[in-house]
């Protein structure tokens, strides 16, 4: 065990060198807590115990609505949950759901982090999302226990694992790690040039076919990368592609989200609260909304991100105060005019 979490750091680190604008958001960069940028913010404190009524409220009625983690659309049936995405298989899942990729490295007491998950999910944030490289799959395990059918689970392959039968072992570690015999979403976690997409693809539909995995999809394939593996067979059954986005990471607008959208496949956004640091949570624009709606400006940022319909945010938390706060994203819905001046703050990229 030892020496194969010793080879995954060393693959990762070298990941980081080949993407870092991707691997960098994993980074954390620490600092001092920055001043209030307006009196009328709410901290976190003060905004946790103002919205843990309500939220549990409106988190017991998700659930209840959706009666599962995901569900299935009847033809022409409008979703009967709040804020969703629909996969192209009719799957429905809510527009906001969990990150794992630093849970488990230390920065929280790991049975705070396990509450954290288990908070999202009493709060309708039921995709849960993590990867064998995270080395976060035994505490999602744990955090779910009990629960699996309230879950939408997503874990991904890493990149050396692509060839030959690495696909089916690598998934079944997976799932003994985590602890149930399937995953909803199983993704292949970056481009690899040295294998066939078309291995690839047959790899994952036989793990479909075999109920290992209900769906299976990519993450950080461009447009390029998305066209080629529309060509193979069955390539067209990805889900979805898992990309970093966020309000100051908009590059995807240019072509990859128009591109997903003419196919109907939702996109997964992860670092949806911006990159190293959490700079952007400190924004004076997106203060000043959240001062002005009660509520915290990562409630804004991700309500920003899951403004289309189109794209699911996967924020990472390792507190209950932090998910409470996250998910007053599944509510809240921006105005025009707030729209327009998060657009001036961080304007998208030309072409957009």
């Amino acid at each position: 065990m030892l020496e194969r979490m010793s080879r995954l750091v060393a693959e990762w680190a070298s990941t980081r060198e080949a993407y870092p604008g991707v691997a960098g958001a994993f980074d954390t960069v620490p600092g001092q807590e920055a001043k209030e940028m307006n009196r009328r913010r709410l901290n976190r404190r003060e905004f946790t115990r103002l919205c843990a009524t309500s939220l549990c409220s409106a988190g017991a009625i998700l659930a209840a609505s959706s009666g599962a983690a995901a569900q299935t659309a009847a033809p022409g049936a409008a979703p009967s949950i709040g804020r969703t995405v629909k996969f192209r298989d009719g799957t429905i899942v809510p527009a906001l759901g969990q990150g794992s990729a630093r849970l488990g490295k230390g920065r929280h007491p790991q049975a705070a982090e396990e509450e954290a998950l288990r908070a999202g999910l009493s709060l309708g944030m039921t995709v849960i999302d993590t990867a064998e490289i995270y080395g976060s799959e035994d505490l999602v395990g744990r955090a779910i226990a009990g629960q699996r059918d309230r879950v939408f689970l997503v874990s991904k392959v890493w990149r050396t694992h692509l060839a030959g039968d690495g696909i089916a072992r690598a998934c079944e570690a997976s799932l003994a790690r985590l602890g149930t015999d399937h995953l909803d979403l199983y993704l292949q976690h970056f481009p690899e040039r040295t294998v066939g997409l078309s291995s690839i693809v047959a790899a994952f539909e036989s793990l479909r076919a075999k109920g290992k995995i209900r769906a299976w999809g990519v993450s950080n394939f461009t447009v390029r990368d998305m066209e080629e593996l529309f060509r193979v067979p069955n390539g067209d059954r990805c889900a979805t592609n898992q990309v970093r986005y966020s309000l100051d990471t908009r590059g995807i607008e240019r072509d990859l989200l128009p591109w997903c959208e003419r196919h109907g496949m939702p996109v997964m956004a992860y670092s949806p609260l911006g990159g190293s640091g959490a700079a952007l949570l400190r924004d004076p624009t997106l203060a000043r909304i959240a001062a002005a709606r009660g509520c915290s400006t990562a409630a804004v940022t991700l309500a920003w991100t899951i403004r289309g319909g189109n794209v699911m945010a996967i924020p990472e938390s390792g507190s209950v105060a932090h998910v409470k706060e996250n998910a007053v994203a599944l509510a809240l819905t921006l105005t025009p005019q707030e729209l327009q001046a998060l657009d001036a703050a961080h304007p998208a990229p030309a072409g957009a």
